[in-house]
């Protein structure tokens, strides 16, 4: 019985690894020119060139193996195209149209799969070991995280929660009392550095790894529409039913909805911002070289990037949805579907007395007309004929109306309002703004005159307190009146002098 146990074991494992096997980022790995392969990834590929031109990336490819050649290095003996094209083939690179100024341009990316086998070699060729003190207390906290929010007993949560709040409040009135603070030496950062790039650079696969998945369904889509053969109503409420739960039909849409959540706080990317400036504040950054501090602090740029890649993605699917809702034409399939059905009709008809060799020799196209000329319209002398002459109207025009006229209905007169203020106030017969508005003419005590005063008002000296209300008694350019509560404003001889003065120098007002 053990036997056999051990053997349906080992069955299921080989199996297991054979599938892992056939995954194109082993496949990869297990090639004769794996390590020519992804030289060439890295060296054409980067955090910040995550895209390279088509023909720009064969000629670098055909760069590539004139060096080696040269050198006496073995290479493959394809061209640099040749090579794009087969891996592409084998899921390493992908291609796709993106716009480029006033056309559009093929360019490569990587895979998930490509990005995978970079990021293994990478953690193969590293001299610093991974398991450290970093490493394990991100594991530890994780797990306590974790075991928190599974755990539904209220009170063993309220017990961990307290004690937190008990550690962190100890160390705050510690350091409140002028504790010593503890600066990490610098292997300490450099192990924590080396703990978040390693998590940082799984990053560009995991969101490539979605952009993919979003893909596959689009691709999927377009197949399904291309071959569907239920009533159009079923194929649309199917397909909005998948765009509805798009991201929550893969395992990696689902991971992606849950990272999108967070990732879109703004609050949260800036303060995440702020610490990767602090972690680089601290001496061990001195021995960082430029590029890789200039890579780890666009870590916020990467995940934003990664967000709008895997968004553009989907934003693809749906216009692929709307534009077969919109452009499906339902008439002409049924005309369609009645043609053919005509034809099966007729075809039985036929049977009922054809042989079993018989056949009928038919056109699929019509033939062609044998015409020299096809005149497209014919003469029309209505068309020749000039319009009509336009009717002399200009007896019913109305009276043209005056400048005064004009004058009334635009906005405030500035200074003939400064002049009469002037005049008011200088000779004393103006307790007021309101009682000398009041004793204005009729032009000068239409409603937009009030504006015209706030605006000269407000040019003067401030006044003080809260000001009392008064009447403006408005006259309308129909005779009608209005009246209007104003805040009561006296003016100054300072006033009266600053609006003399403005009149004065009104041509440069």
């Amino acid at each position: 019985m053990e036997r056999n146990q051990l053997l349906s074991d080992i069955a299921s494992e080989l199996a297991r690894v054979r599938e892992a096997f056939d995954k194109p980022t082993l496949r990869l790995l297990d090639r004769k020119w794996a390590p020519f392969v992804l030289a060439v990834f890295k060296t054409s590929f980067s955090r910040d060139r995550r895209s390279v031109a088509c023909e720009l990336l064969h000629t670098q490819v055909d760069a590539y193996l004139a060096d080696l050649r040269s050198t006496g290095v073995d290479a493959p003996e394809k061209t640099g195209r040749a090579l794009c094209v087969q891996w592409m083939n084998d899921l390493w690179l992908y291609r796709e149209i993106r716009d480029a100024g006033e056309g559009s341009e093929e360019h490569y990316s990587l895979t998930s799969h490509a990005l995978e086998a970079l990021l293994l070699v990478d953690g193969l060729a590293s001299d610093r070991a991974l398991i450290s003190e970093s490493r394990l207390s991100t594991i530890v906290d994780t797990v306590r995280h974790r075991a928190t929010e599974a755990n539904p007993d209220r009170e063993e949560r309220v017990r961990r929660l307290d004690q937190q709040i008990d550690e962190l409040t100890s160390e705050r009135d510690r350091l409140a009392r002028g504790g010593a603070i503890e600066a990490a030496s610098n292997e300490q950062m450099h192990e924590g550095y080396a703990n978040l790039i390693d998590l940082i650079q799984q990053l560009p696969s995991d969101f490539k790894r979605v952009e993919e998945s979003v893909a596959a369904m689009h691709r999927q889509i377009v197949n399904d529409f291309r071959g569907e053969e239920r009533p159009i109503s079923e194929v649309l409420d199917d397909y909005l039913a998948k765009t509805d739960a798009l991201m929550s039909s893969t395992a990696e849409g689902r991971a992606f909805e849950g990272a999108f959540t967070l990732l879109r706080n703004d609050t949260l990317m800036q303060g995440l911002k702020a610490d990767l400036e602090t972690i680089l504040l601290h001496p061990f950054a001195l021995e960082l070289s430029l590029n890789e501090r200039r890579s780890f602090m666009s870590t916020v740029t990467l995940l934003r990037k990664g967000i709008d890649d895997v968004l553009t993605q989907r934003k693809g699917l749906t216009t692929t949805l709307r534009e077969h809702i919109v452009n499906h034409d339902v008439v002409k399939d049924r005309e369609l579907e009645h043609v053919l059905r005509d034809i099966n009709r007729e075809l039985a008809v036929w049977m009922q007395t054809a042989g079993p060799r018989a056949t009928v020799t038919t056109e699929l196209m019509p033939g062609t007309l044998e015409v020299e000329h096809l005149r497209e319209r014919f003469y029309d002398p209505v068309a020749h004929l000039g319009p009509p002459a336009l009717a002399d109207v200009s007896d019913a025009a109305p009276t043209a109306p005056s400048l005064g006229d004009l004058r009334l209905q635009g906005g405030p007169l500035l200074e003939d309002l400064r002049d009469a203020l002037v005049a008011a106030f200088g000779a004393g017969e103006a307790a007021s703004v309101g009682s000398a508005f009041n004793g204005f003419g009729a032009s000068l005590r239409r409603p937009v005159e009030i504006l015209g005063l706030l605006q000269l008002a407000a040019q003067l000296s401030a006044s003080t307190g809260q000001a009392e209300l008064e009447s403006f008694e408005t006259i309308r350019p129909d005779g009608s009146v209005r009246v209007f509560d104003v805040p009561r404003r006296i003016l100054t001889d300072d006033d009266t002098a600053a609006l003399a003065a403005q009149n004065l120098g009104s041509q440069h007002d």
